[in-house]
């Protein structure tokens, strides 16, 4: 595919993620369906987590010392530190401050996590492309594959705007940091690969994604009725079958 190739399938992925503003805009929704939508969001955010953590288990679970367990120390080690340090800086962002956190940080945080996530999608993405021949099928189908997941990770971005004031500007802009990550892995994963580097940004971006999720299951959870209740669990179903559909392209 080579280096343009490159650069060319990353930017489209990922800006990809703009494909989303025409739904994310919409003026107005009730109650019930921004529930779900927002449940739906929580569902994408539990798969692309667990997407992530599937593509570092080969390498911390080999077979080999301990019974496949900790079969190396060095990599199991830089998992740990870079969960740490994903959850702990979403954590210190929050509760630098008293106050309570306003759509717009609470989407950064999301879009952070995201552009963690896509970083690790692009890194993969980039040390493969030189295989690919620029227009061959398999080419192809990843490009489409990750068109498709990158048009569902805008909904989380913007869901708390959901029956909030929306501005263009500050979506694009918090969209750019979901989706520009992509294109950074891309080009860097062209250039280089190493295993331990790549498993460090993974464990970024599950840190990340793990905190972002925990105030979205207790906000949505919070002082609800049955019916309420069950369209929640309804939405985190359909996101996390929604984010597994889209992977399976």
């Amino acid at each position: 595919m080579g280096f343009i190739g490159t650069v060319l399938f990353s930017l489209i992925m990922g800006f990809s993620i703009y494909l989303s503003l025409p739904l994310v805009l919409r003026k107005k929704t009730s109650e019930k369906t921004t529930r779900l939508l927002n449940a739906v969001a929580i569902g994408i955010l539990l798969f692309l987590m667990c997407d992530v953590f599937s593509d570092v288990t080969p390498s911390l679970y080999a077979s080999g010392a301990l019974s496949g367990y900790g079969a190396s120390p060095s990599l199991s080690a830089a998992f740990a530190v870079a969960l740490a340090i994903g959850f702990l800086m979403l954590y210190l962002f929050e509760n630098r401050s008293k106050k309570s956190l306003s759509p717009a940080k609470i989407s950064l945080m999301i879009a952070i996590g995201m552009g963690l996530q896509n970083l690790t999608e692009g890194l993969v993405f980039g040390a493969l492309s030189d295989a690919l021949g620029l227009f061959s099928g398999v080419a192809l189908v990843i490009l489409f594959g990750f068109i498709l997941q990158n048009i569902t990770e805008g909904f989380p971005i913007a869901a708390p705007f959901l029956n909030e004031e929306k501005s263009l500007s500050t979506l694009s802009l918090l969209f750019l940091v979901g989706g520009l990550p992509t294109v950074i892995g891309g080009i860097a994963g062209f250039y280089y690969s190493s295993t331990i580097f790549n498993i460090f940004v993974d464990g970024l971006a599950i840190g990340a994604i793990l905190y972002v999720i925990l105030p979205m299951i207790k906000h949505q959870l919070k002082e609800i009725d049955p019916i309420r209740q069950k369209t929640t669990y309804l939405g985190i179903f359909i996101g996390f079958l929604v984010g597994f559909l889209v992977n399976l392209i």
